[in-house]
């Protein structure tokens, strides 16, 4: 297994991952952009009220955007007002484009890291990866991966999307490590806690490289 990130020279950092990592890390940042490309939402212009320029930038004059239904795209886009429903669908239609394409575009550039350190470019499923790390199956040469200044930053970023959006698909809150220890081994459920403290660890040992 993995023991995390180290300090390169000039602000990176480098690691080396088992196989196994790589394809899970990769598969989880894959459902992260198709989650954030497939969820993608527009505002409903019609007829005389659609503003030209507007339709250019991908935007509708009258038309805010709401909270999206997806437990995990609501966490990935939180609303800019919490307290004006309002307002918050405003600040969407201006905002939440943009995001969804930098959140995808950081973990697009993370697979990317991943394949040019060695891994296939074919993430694979999750659950197999999940089941290959647990049982302990780490393939032969691993994958080596090198980032400089901005691709730390890249892969903070994206990391924490990750584990956020694979904390809310699983429930994960605050002080509750004792429903998860209390789980059998052989609850899926389970063994997805395990990477959602992985990744917890891959982060914090990227944040301390830094210092």
């Amino acid at each position: 297994m993995t023991t995390g990130f180290s300090r390169s020279r000039g602000g990176g950092a480098h690691a080396h991952f088992e196989d196994v990592e790589a394809r899970m890390l990769a598969s989880m940042a894959a459902q992260v952009v198709e989650l954030l490309r497939d969820g993608a939402a527009s505002p409903a212009v019609r007829g005389d009220d659609a503003d030209p320029l507007a339709s250019v930038v991908g935007l509708g004059a009258d038309a805010p955007l709401p909270r999206p239904d997806d437990p995990v795209l609501a966490r990935l886009l939180p609303d800019a007002y919490r307290d004006d429903e309002a307002e918050a669908s405003d600040f969407r239609r201006y905002t939440e484009p943009g995001l969804r394409d930098q959140k995808a575009a950081n973990a697009q550039a993370l697979i990317a890291s991943l394949t040019e350190g060695g891994a296939g470019e074919d993430a694979g499923s999750l659950v197999a990866a999940v089941g290959d790390m647990e049982g302990g199956a780490g393939g032969t040469s691993g994958v080596d991966v090198e980032l400089d200044a901005a691709g730390v930053d890249v892969w903070l970023r994206c990391l924490t999307d990750v584990r956020l959006a694979l904390g809310t698909r699983l429930g994960v809150a605050e002080d509750d490590e004792n429903r998860w220890e209390q789980l059998s081994d052989e609850d899926p459920a389970k063994a997805m806690h395990d990477v959602y403290d992985w990744l917890g660890f891959v982060q914090e040992t990227l944040l301390r490289a830094l210092g």
